[in-house]
C-alpha cells in the first residue's frame, strides 16, 4: 500500500489531506485503535474526544478549523458579519450535497440549530443565551442568518461546532423524541464518512463516500476500523499481528517505543492545546478546603511525569500558552511535601489521620494508572488515605454529573473545541456547564461566572485579554485543579501512511 490520505482522523488533532484527483484502483482499508468507546455520533450530544472524532469524519459543518487553529470554509463558501457584531451571515457552497445527494440548504441549517437548541446537550452550551429559537433563519436556499441575542465576541470560533443535518431525512424519521433514537445508529450527513458498522462496546467502521461534494485525493483512504482496546497489551498484540495501522494518541511511552521498535511504524508528534488536568471537587469534602486543594497540588510530582510517565509541555495555570495574548504567564508548579503538609495544617483537617480522597483515572490507561499510584505514594506520606479507581470512560461521564459522585480527584484531559480561550473557561467553570465531565471541579462560582460573561460580551481585545488573565489568577489561587501539563500528541503510525497533519484543537 502507498501513501494514504486521511481526512479527519481524531478530534480534529489529525487530520490528513483533502485534494481532487482519480478514485483509488483497490480498497484502502486502516485500522486504529482508541482508548474509549464512542459516545454518541448525533451531532447534537457529541462531548468527547471520541465523539468529535466520530463527528468529524461523518458531518460536515459551515465552516471548519485548520492546522494554524483558523476558521475556514465548509458548507459555507463565505460569511458577513454584521458592523456592530450583532449578526453573521452565511454563504452556502452551491455544490453542497448530502450522501443521499439531496442538496445542503439553509433550511437545512436552520433546522440544525433548532434541535441542538432543543436537546440542549453536547455543544449547546456553547450558545446558551446568544442563540434562541428563532435565531437562524433562511434568507434564501443558500444563503443563512444568524442573529445573536447579545454581544458573544468567540461566536465566529464556535461555529465548528455545528453539525448541518439533512433536515428531510431526520424528519422523516423523528418519531418523539426528534430524532435522537434513529440518530444513535444512523446518520443524516454531508460528511465524507459513512457509518457502517457500530458496536458501541467494541468497534466503528466508517467508509469513504466516493461522491463527497469537496472531491478526494489520490490515496484517500476507502475504510477505516476503530477498535475499542482497553490495555497497552492488546494495542501491541494488534500490532504484532499486523492489524493495527495506526495508534490512538493515548498510549503508554513504552508502547510507542515498542511498536517503533518494530520496524514497521513511525511515531508522529504534534504540539495541541490539550491540557491535562487532575480535576479537583470543590464541593466534596475534604477537596471543598481550599488547603486541601492546594495540597494535592504541592504532592504533585510534575518532574516526574513529564520525564518519566506522559512526557509532555509546561502547563502552568488553566489556560495553554497556545493563547499567547489571553495567556498568564505564571512560575511552573512545583513538587513540594513540605508545602503541602504546611498547606494541609492550614486546613480543617489539620491533626486528622488517613484524610480520605478518592482518585479516579480511565481504566486500562497505563500512564494514568501510573500517575493515579504516584499520587497515592505521595499524598499518604502527608496524611491523606487515597482510595485508586480505575473506571472506564462511559462510568466517568456518569459519575461528573452529580456533586455526590464526582470524585475528589479525576485525571482528565480537556482542549479547546473552539480556536478561542473561551472554550477553556466556560465549558470547564461557568455554573451553566456544570454536570459534564469537562468540570468536574463543581466550582458554581458567581465571580467566575461574571468574568466569563464579560469576556464573552467585550469586542476590545485588550481589555477581553485582561478579563481572561484576571480569571487565570482567581482559578489558580482558587486552585480548582493540578495543572499536569499540554499534550503531545503522539500516534504510532504504520509508514505506509503519509500526510498527517496535526491540528491544533477541536
Amino acid at each position: 500500500m502507498k501513501s494514504v490520505g486521511f481526512r479527519s482522523l481524531a478530534w480534529g488533532v489529525a487530520a490528513f489531506g483533502l485534494g481532487f484527483g482519480a478514485e483509488a484502483a483497490y480498497a484502502r482499508v486502516i485500522t486504529v485503535n482508541t482508548v474509549q468507546i464512542f459516545g454518541s455520533i448525533d451531532p447534537a450530544k457529541i462531548s468527547d474526544y471520541t465523539d468529535y472524532m466520530a463527528s468529524a469524519n461523518l458531518y460536515d459543518g459551515l465552516a471548519n478549523v485548520d492546522p494554524q487553529g483558523a476558521l475556514v470554509p465548509e458548507l459555507a463558501s463565505s460569511w458577513e458579519v454584521s458592523p456592530d457584531a450583532t449578526s453573521v451571515t452565511f454563504h452556502l457552497r452551491k455544490d453542497a450535497k448530502f450522501q443521499d445527494g439531496s442538496p445542503v440548504t439553509a433550511d437545512d441549517v436552520v433546522y440544525s440549530v433548532e434541535r441542538l437548541l432543543k436537546i440542549n446537550l453536547g455543544p449547546a452550551n456553547l450558545f446558551a443565551g446568544v442563540l434562541k429559537p428563532g435565531s437562524v433563519t433562511a434568507v434564501d436556499p443558500l444563503t443563512v442568518k444568524f442573529s445573536l441575542a447579545k454581544t458573544f465576541s468567540p461566536f465566529l470560533s464556535t461555529v465548528p461546532a455545528i453539525r448541518v443535518l439533512n433536515s428531510k431525512l431526520v424528519k422523516a424519521n423523528a418519531g418523539a423524541d426528534d430524532g435522537q433514537t434513529w440518530l444513535a445508529t444512523h446518520t443524516a450527513s454531508a460528511g465524507p464518512y459513512k457509518l457502517k458498522s457500530w458496536n458501541r462496546g467494541t468497534q466503528m467502521t466508517i467508509e469513504r463516500d466516493p461522491n463527497y461534494y469537496r472531491g478526494w485525493g489520490d490515496g484517500a483512504i476507502d475504510e477505516v476500523h476503530f477498535l475499542i482496546t482497553n490495555d497497552e497489551a492488546t494495542v501491541k498484540s494488534l500490532a504484532a499481528s499486523g492489524e493495527l495501522t495506526m495508534s490512538s494518541q493515548y498510549q503508554s511511552p513504552d508502547t510507542y517505543d515498542t511498536l517503533e521498535k518494530s520496524g514497521r511504524f513511525k511515531i508522529v508528534k504534534g504540539v495541541t492545546s490539550v491540557a491535562f488536568y487532575l480535576k479537583l471537587n470543590s464541593k466534596a469534602k475534604p477537596t471543598d478546603d481550599v488547603h486541601i486543594r492546594r495540597a494535592i497540588a504541592l504532592a504533585t510530582d510534575y518532574d516526574t511525569i513529564h520525564s518519566t510517565i506522559l512526557p509532555g509541555g509546561d502547563l502552568t495555570g488553566p489556560l495553554p500558552k497556545t493563547f499567547a495574548s489571553a495567556y498568564l504567564d505564571q512560575p511552573t508548579p512545583k513538587f513540594d511535601l513540605d508545602g503541602a503538609k504546611a498547606e494541609l495544617g492550614k486546613s480543617g483537617y489539620a491533626g486528622q489521620k488517613d484524610i480520605p480522597l478518592k482518585l479516579t483515572y480511565v481504566a486500562g490507561t497505563k500512564f494514568e494508572e501510573e500517575i493515579g499510584l504516584l499520587m497515592q505514594a505521595n499524598l499518604e506520606q502527608i496524611g491523606f488515605k487515597v482510595t485508586l479507581a480505575g473506571e472506564p470512560w462511559n462510568r466517568v461521564t456518569e459519575i461528573a454529573s452529580k456533586i455526590e459522585t464526582t470524585p475528589n480527584i479525576t485525571e482528565v484531559f480537556f482542549g479547546p473545541t473552539y480556536p478561542s480561550p473561551d472554550s477553556m473557561f466556560y465549558t470547564q467553570y461557568h455554573s451553566k456547564a456544570s454536570g459534564t465531565w469537562a468540570s468536574m471541579e463543581w466550582l458554581q462560582n458567581p465571580e467566575i461566572d461574571k468574568l466569563i460573561d464579560d469576556a464573552r460580551a467585550t469586542g476590545d481585545a485588550a481589555a477581553q485579554a485582561k478579563l481572561y488573565k484576571d480569571l487565570q489568577t482567581k482559578l489558580i489561587d482558587m486552585q480548582s485543579d493540578a495543572f499536569l501539563e499540554t499534550q503531545i500528541v503522539r500516534h504510532a503510525m504504520d509508514k505506509c501512511l503519509d500526510g498527517y497533519v496535526p491540528v491544533p484543537m477541536q
